[in-house]
């Protein structure tokens, strides 16, 4: 073959495309990785940190870590299986090249530094690639120097040190306070590394280079060991695993913590303003991952998580707020860092400034995510249990408030969604406080707070030119996606009304396919949102209309898988272009994909059951 046969991927004005990433992570930090071989993004040493690689928001100053063929090639790569070690094969006219990558770890858990390991093996023939090490200067606030030690020279930004540490085959030929350049060349069989260590105002311990190699293999088991341990055995398995897979890169170990996405200011629209820091933890995505975690017979994750968010309430006060860092603190408010941009979005954001909304539909996340948990297995201590209940009486206290509702949007409205979530929050505070899971004393006025709340809903919320549930009291037949979360109200209250409410979704916020946008009027902003496709699978399989959530379940991943994605989802997909959009990997579009997977297990499941009955 020729030269010209080798079509390398190609960046557009240095960018990336969104959805050409995968991710390597080790439960504190997480590395996105370009088709060309490229680390564009990592928060070093955690998910929240500053980043050390921010090409992805700006290749004009921006940082990166790259090891590209310097010849014409193709590219293929896959994560191993059941695995989030990530192999990338590199196929040039005169050779292939393996590279194996990993942030690793430990059997023990993960290391006390950070560790990114790229293990480059000639497969056939010969390919030299280059090596570029460039840090950032987060936006220009950092000055990148570096120092002579015993060990071997350390990079300084800020108050991170890190060594890049290379077997002897690595060529060094430029070296200075900003970059490193280097080459290597393979030959069939040979076997190469490159690692960078890093730590954060600590001292930097330098492992051997066998050691470092050795813990790519450890790590890969680890993965392997924890996605084995899953018990779910239901449909779409593979899916639902590398869904799981993907859920781990957002689980921050060192306190539990669950962040809805590993990157900040992404687009929703090229050239819009909808680009948001989703480095937190949102008590909302927190829920449904805690969800997708108790489907999964993740029990320590599980666990690890709802304590964390319980003890973060409790910390904070049932005036819930919209997200907290992965620490358990306030969120910072926005600013704005002097970046390009992905693609001259503007603006980049640092810190959320939701985190000052009212999000009534929280109650019913907390509530409903704490009786899966319960019906886990797990059993509630005192304290968490009285402030099960303090957030019912919060609930029956606030529900007739207007809030932002769970899209986050500037205006407060009577939104039907934050409703029928304070709905689920006393009936599911109802159905603990009869189990004596929490304190019956005021069950007698959730009961009633909560009848008075599908009263109100049915009176104001309902269409009857629509025939459909409206996106919020008043909102001139416009419709929202999000009622899919709320099936379980339509199952309980009007099963007629909340069917129809489904079919008016997906015939004008998906134009008759599973791919819906948000809300109605939405679509000229952003493209269609992922989660919300498959949370209209989990509706229609919960209300029984298994047909429906197979046929938009087979659509949505047809149209995502089959797109050259490693699966790792960002927050939305452009139908028309066939681009991602949005912050990645992105919590709430892969739980949902693992809650549409179960709640479509559990209906063929109860059909089997009534079947040999």
């Amino acid at each position: 073959m020729k030269n010209g046969d080798y079509a390398s991927p190609v960046r557009e004005e240095g960018f990336a495309g969104l959805g050409d990433y995968a991710a390597i992570g080790e439960g504190r930090s997480v590395a996105l990785i370009a088709p060309d071989g490229a680390i564009d993004w990592w928060c070093a040493p955690n998910l929240d940190s500053p980043p050390l690689f921010d090409r992805l928001l700006d290749p004009g100053i921006g940082g990166f870590f790259a090891l590209t063929p310097v010849q014409p090639y193709r590219m293929q790569r896959r994560y191993r299986e059941e695995s989030n070690v990530l192999e990338t094969c590199f196929t040039t006219e005169d050779g292939e090249v393996r590279l194996t990558e990993s942030l690793n770890s430990t059997l023990a858990g993960r290391l006390p530094w950070s560790e990114l390991a790229r293990r480059v093996e000639g497969v056939r023939g010969s390919m030299t690639l280059k090596l570029h090490l460039r840090f950032g200067t987060v936006a220009e606030t950092r000055s990148p120097w570096m120092g002579n030690t015993t060990q071997g020279n350390v990079f300084h930004i800020g108050d991170i040190m890190a060594m890049l540490r290379t077997s002897d085959d690595v060529k060094i030929t430029h070296m200075d306070d900003e970059e490193v350049i280097a080459e290597v060349t393979t030959q069939q069989d040979s076997r190469s590394l490159v690692a960078l260590l890093i730590t954060q105002r600590e001292p930097l311990a330098v492992p051997d280079l066998d050691a470092i190699d050795t813990r790519i293999e450890t790590s890969h088991v680890a993965w392997q060991d924890w996605c084995n341990s899953l018990s779910y055995e239901g449909e779409y398995k593979v899916h639902v695993k590398r869904s799981a897979l993907s859920l781990k890169f957002l689980w921050y170990s060192p306190t539990g913590a669950l962040a809805a996405a590993a990157t900040t200011s992404l687009p929703e629209g090229i050239g819009g303003e909808k680009n948001y820091d989703y480095r937190y933890a949102w008590v909302r995505d927190a829920c449904l991952i805690i969800k997708s975690f108790v489907y999964l017979g993740a029990l320590e994750d599980c666990k690890a998580a709802f304590s964390w968010l319980s003890q973060t309430i409790l910390r904070h006060g049932v005036e819930l707020r919209t997200c907290y860092t992965l620490e358990g603190d306030i969120v910072p408010p926005e600013r704005y860092p002097s970046l390009r941009g992905y693609k001259d979005s503007q603006p980049v954001r640092v810190g959320n400034n939701a985190r000052d909304q009212r999000q009534l539909s929280m109650y019913g996340d907390m509530l409903a995510t704490a009786q899966l948990f319960i019906e886990a297995g797990h059993v509630l201590d005192l304290g968490t249990s009285r402030l099960l209940g303090q957030l019912a009486n919060h609930c029956a206290d606030r529900w007739r408030l207007k809030d932002s509702g769970i899209w986050e949007l500037p205006d407060e409205q009577h939104y039907t969604h934050s409703k029928m979530a304070c709905w689920l929050a006393l009936d599911r505070a109802v159905a603990m406080a009869k189990a004596r899971h929490i304190e019956p004393t005021w069950m007698d006025r959730w009961e009633r707070e909560r009848d008075r709340i599908s009263e109100w809903v049915e009176q104001h919320c309902w269409s009857e030119s629509k025939q459909a549930y409206l996106f919020y009291v008043g909102s001139d037949d416009r419709l929202d996606a999000s009622l899919a979360l709320v099936h379980h109200y339509g199952n309980a209250v009007n099963p007629a009304r909340m069917r129809l409410t489904y079919e008016a979704i997906q015939r004008e916020l998906g134009h008759g396919r599973a791919m819906l946008y948000r809300y109605s009027g939405v679509e000229q902003e952003e493209s269609t949102f992922i989660a919300c496709s498959f949370w209209l699978v989990e509706a229609w399989a919960s209300m029984g209309d298994i047909d429906k959530a197979r046929a938009c379940m087979e659509e949505i991943l047809e149209t995502l898988c089959d797109q050259g994605n490693v699966e790792i989802f960002n927050e939305m997909f452009d139908v028309r272009t066939s681009e991602w959009r949005g912050n990645l990997p992105q919590g709430l579009s892969h739980l949902a994909l693992i809650c549409a997977a179960q709640a479509m297990t559990c209906h063929q499941h109860n059909q089997k059951t009534k079947g040999e009955a």
